[in-house]
Parts: C-alpha cells; sequence; structure tokens
C-alpha cells in the first residue's frame, strides 16, 4: 500500500561505517523503496547542475519527474533542501549537509557499479571451478594455458564425483559428463567424452584379444561404479549396434583404480581416452576393437539459471571448447595403437 508523505512522521538516521557513509530513512518501521536513491541522484544533479533541467538531463528524465523526487525527499526527511527562485537554486544549511553525504553516496554507487561492469568485459578475479576427478586430469592443464592468456584470473578447482550444489558451495562453474540431475542448472555442451576398450600385453599374452563385442563374454570387464548402468558397454560399428552386459570380478568408483587394474593385467577396461591415451602410445594398454565406436559422455558446463555468467566463466568455457576440438586424446577416435611388434600405428580420427 502507498503512504501520503504529508501525514507521516519520518525519522531520518545518518551513520558512518567503514569511513563509507550509509543513510538510512525509515516510512512507518519500514525502509524506503529504491526512490530514495534516485531522490538523491536527483539532488545531486540539480546542484551540480544548478538547476532542475540539467539534472534531467543528466538522469534522462523529464523536468517534472526531478521536482517529484526532491519534493518526495524533502517530504520524507521533514526538511527543505533547497531555496528555489525563477533565477537559481541555493542549498539550504540543511541541504548543504544532506548534499554533501549524498554525493558521497551516489559517487561510490557509481564505482560499485563501474567496477562490476569491468568484471564483466575483463577477465579478473578468482574462478571457483568444480569438475569430477576424470575431467580434472583433461582440465587441469588447460588451467595453466588460459591464465597465460588471462593473468589476472586465479582458479580454485575442487574435484568431486557427485554433482554439488553451486550456489550453496560458492561454486561460479562446474564441469560435469552426461545426464545433469537438476534441470533448474544452465549446461553448454564443450565436448564428448568417448571412452576406449583397452588391456594390457600381459593380459592378452594369457587371453585371445576380442575380434567383435561377442567376444567380452568370456573376458574379465572391469566396470566402472560412476557409470550407471555400469554393466551395458554398447559399441557401433559397420553391422550396427551391438549392446553387451559386462561381467567380472572388479567394480570401482575410481577411475585411477580401474586405470590401475587394468595396467596391471586384471581385465579388460572401458576408460575415458584422456585418462589412458598416454598409456596407450607408450604400448602400457592396447586399445581393442578400435573399428567400434563405443560409450560416450557429453560434457557440460553448468553454472545456475540465476547467476549472470562472469566475463572469467564465459571466456573459460569459449577457451575448453576451443582446446577439446583440438585435443587428439579427447576429440579423436580411435587413437593412436600400438602393433603387435611393438611398432606405433597412426589411424585416421572418425568423427561423430
Amino acid at each position: 500500500m502507498g503512504h501520503t508523505a504529508s501525514s507521516e512522521k519520518r525519522a531520518p538516521l545518518m551513520h558512518a561505517a567503514n569511513d563509507s557513509l550509509w543513510l538510512v530513512t525509515r516510512l512507518d518501521g519500514d525502509e524506503v523503496g529504491m526512490d530514495r536513491m534516485m531522490g538523491m541522484r536527483a539532488l545531486v544533479g540539480v546542484v551540480d547542475s544548478g538547476s532542475f533541467n540539467g539534472a534531467a538531463k543528466h538522469l534522462k528524465v523529464s523536468p517534472a519527474m526531478i521536482t517529484s523526487h526532491i519534493n518526495s525527499l524533502e517530504e520524507r526527511l521533514g526538511i527543505q533542501l533547497l531555496n528555489r527562485t525563477t533565477r537559481k537554486v541555493n542549498l539550504t544549511e540543511a541541504g548543504r549537509t544532506f548534499y554533501e553525504r549524498c554525493a558521497r553516496i551516489v559517487a561510490e554507487v557509481d564505482e560499485a557499479e563501474s567496477i562490476a561492469s569491468a568484471l564483466q568485459v575483463t577477465p579478473r578475479g578468482t574462478l571457483r571451478l568444480n569438475t569430477s576427478v576424470t575431467l580434472a586430469r583433461l582440465v587441469a592443464p588447460m588451467i595453466t594455458e588460459y591464465v597465460k592468456a588471462y593473468p589476472e584470473v586465479a582458479f580454485d578447482l575442487v574435484m568431486t564425483d557427485r554433482m554439488v550444489d553451486l550456489v550453496e558451495e560458492g561454486f561460479d562453474l562446474a564441469l560435469r559428463a552426461g545426464p545433469l540431475p537438476d534441470s533448474s542448472l544452465i549446461a553448454r555442451r564443450i565436448g564428448l567424452g568417448r571412452l576406449v576398450l583397452c588391456a594390457s600385453p600381459a593380459y592378452l599374452a594369457e587371453h585371445d584379444a576380442p575380434t567383435a563385442p561377442a567376444d567380452l563374454n568370456g573376458h574379465n570387464c572391469l566396470l566402472s561404479l560412476n557409470s550407471f548402468p555400469d554393466d551395458e558397454w554398447r559399441f557401433i560399428g559397420a553391422d550396427g549396434e551391438h549392446n553387451i552386459t559386462a561381467t567380472g570380478n572388479f567394480r570401482t568408483n575410481s577411475v585411477e583404480a580401474l586405470r590401475m587394474a587394468t595396467l596391471s593385467g586384471h581385465g579388460i577396461g572401458l576408460l575415458p581416452a584422456v585418462v589412458i591415451a598416454q598409456d596407450i602410445r607408450a604400448g602400457n594398454l592396447v586399445q581393442l576393437l578400435p573399428e567400434f565406436r563405443t560409450n560416450e559422455a557429453v560434457i557440460q558446463a553448468v553454472y545456475p539459471s540465476n547467476r549472470h555468467l562472469s566475463a572469467k566463466a564465459r571466456t573459460f568455457i569459449d577457451f575448453l571448447i576451443r582446446r577439446l576440438r583440438e585435443n587428439p586424446d579427447w576429440a579423436a577416435y580411435p587413437l593412436t595403437v600400438v602393433g603387435n611388434a611393438g611398432r606405433t600405428q597412426s589411424q585416421s580420427p572418425r568423427r561423430a
């Protein structure tokens, strides 16, 4: 409900904190709304320009609006701020004190807005980033590259395999693979995470390498508990799609533990390409069924829907998208593999 200014008693309260003046005016115990700041801007504009017309031009409103704001301000405070004549406008003694403090407040607000706007243009400040442990292996080197281009940005990188509450835990951005549990989040696709079927030379020395997806039924398959369902492996080849129910005696929610079990010869693993690319190039793992495409997950940058994306977050997402397109350990399939004679063989990547 509105209030009639002439029928109310109003008590102005002014106090200083940390050398910054804060002006609080109360109306029937309630804080006055957004027009309080506009009233102060109107007063500062009139005094600085010397006229109501000058203030109106500066603030891009009508002179009548400036008059209305000044009148409301005087009635709210219960004092006269300006002496008006047909030729000039002068501050009263009380108005002079009030103006000086208002000018400080308006200047500080303008400075704060200017700083905030600059942050939206030039990436700077700390970017709090949450990723899964697997994606951190990919992202950490790219952070180094990004900071070289934008040295005013610092990173807090926190790794969790659970999807965190971005707002409650104070994260600017998260990187996730696969479906998102919370539809209120905004997600931007940055690439595809490819999985690679592989085994160690020691395992293959004791077991025949599979030549078709169906051959996996006779092998010990190492399973990731981070996948859902964890035992359904999908392969797409020239003859269509093959869905395999993988079985084995080892399951883990740790990608690194899955990699180590595969390296040790415990069985056949289906691992993120970025995790085992170097192992394959070094000959410590052998890619199996390279002519088939395997499971893949959409990698997404995620942020809250009620938060404006900062320049540092926006440019980092754009940087990731560019780099992932160039990264053969992530985007290309199949990987470079090692032949039976230990000689590196390059195979042309097949795009999705």
